[in-house]
């Protein structure tokens, strides 16, 4: 029976990444307008949390604030990249050559061969400028040309979200157990909540005191390297040290010597640390990032499946699930199997271990034996 529940289980994943990448054109939109649609509800509560004395914004004000927020966002962020892309584009085969020649020039770099090639043609072969730009610039020319069908999928989940409540009633059908189900739903509303407010504040940051700092110095198109500052930010670990070095190297392919690539390595680096080693820490409570290693072959996965959104989508969504699995008792070890040193930012509640996950499709609390038993 075991092996029949395995080979259903093994038989199942491979459906599903299978569904996954014959179905990008459908499937990736409705993730974006996942995305988009929990970002726009997140900004309308903080506007719905600003009071002006006794009176507090209603509720559609917000909504309406959060997607006009949102809405000129968007059409800056379209106006700025197709303004500077093309230049960019332009100029990273000029950028690959001096790179390809200043790492020639650096004398020990060759010390060894590998399979008839140089270490330099290796390194240059992967740092390949016009072709990550080039990789860059289709992805979001197929987001944006997937806009009307992401704007859709958004309409229909803000049509949809107003039911939540009543198919969480019918599915529970316990007034008691419905308030607790409530309770814990809140919680983790909560706590991802504060994890994408704090991480959306540290990436901003990070990446506007590096374009600021990029623009002092005189690297070209600072803008662009600020941007993806910012979006690499979202991936804990692997995403601070590619914003930490492309800069540098972009630094290195423009310039004639090495003050400028040194600078912007120290400079940027240095922004990387404070912000996510000393203050996002400090305002999580403690550290939450991922295993490293899980974080690597998260994005090999994800960039095999959805290429380079998919790499941007992948670390943030499986940080909002390992949150949901550290609340409860049952997949918390798998939490811990996620996490970087094993200790999570979300404490065992005791509420959450009168809980257990039923043969349903509900979520039913443990009988009182299981109650007291320790987390």
């Amino acid at each position: 029976m075991k092996v029949l529940n395995y080979t259903a289980a093994a038989f199942l994943v491979v459906l599903v990444f299978y569904l996954l990448i014959v179905g990008e054109s459908l499937l990736l939109p409705f993730v974006i307008a996942i995305a988009l649609w929990y970002l726009i509800n997140t900004l309308a509560r903080g506007f719905n949390r600003i009071r002006l004395g006794s009176f507090q914004f209603p509720m559609p004000i917000c909504l309406a604030a959060s997607f006009l927020t949102f809405g000129l966002l968007i059409w800056a962020l379209i106006n700025f990249l197709s303004s500077t892309f093309g230049d960019v584009i332009d100029v990273a085969p000029v950028y690959q050559e001096n790179l390809t020649r200043r790492l020639e020039s650096i004398p020990f770099i060759d010390i060894a061969d590998f399979e008839d090639q140089s270490f330099t043609q290796l390194l240059t072969d992967w740092i390949d400028i016009p072709s990550y730009a080039g990789s860059v610039a289709s992805s979001f020319a197929s987001i944006l040309a997937s806009g009307g069908l992401i704007l859709i999928y958004v309409g229909f989940l803000f049509l949809e979200q107003g039911k939540f409540g009543n198919k969480i009633s019918a599915l529970v059908a316990d007034e008691e157990k419905e308030e607790d189900v409530r309770k814990i739903m809140m919680r983790i509303r909560d706590d991802i909540q504060k994890y994408i407010g704090i991480k959306v504040f540290t990436s901003s940051l990070t990446g506007i005191l590096s374009y600021g700092f990029l623009m002092v110095v005189g690297v070209d198109f600072a803008g662009v390297w600020g941007l993806l500052i910012f979006l690499l930010n979202f991936i804990p670990t692997v995403g601070s040290i590619i914003a930490t070095i492309f800069p540098a190297l972009i630094a290195l392919a423009q310039s004639d010597g090495y003050t400028l690539f040194f600078l912007v390595l120290i400079g940027i680096g240095a922004f990387q640390v404070c912000i996510g080693n000393i203050l996002e820490p400090r305002m999580m409570g403690t550290s939450f990032n991922l295993s490293p290693i899980v974080i690597l072959l998260n994005l090999a996965l994800w960039g095999y499946i959805w290429n380079i959104p998919g790499m941007f989508l992948c670390v943030p969504f499986l940080i909002i699930v390992t949150i949901i699995l550290s609340h409860f008792p049952q997949t918390r070890p798998i939490a811990i199997m996620l996490s970087a040193d094993g200790r999570l930012r979300v404490p065992v509640d005791k509420t959450f271990s009168n809980f257990r996950f039923g043969s349903g499709a509900s979520l039913l609390p443990s009988d009182s034996s299981e109650a007291g038993e320790k987390d």
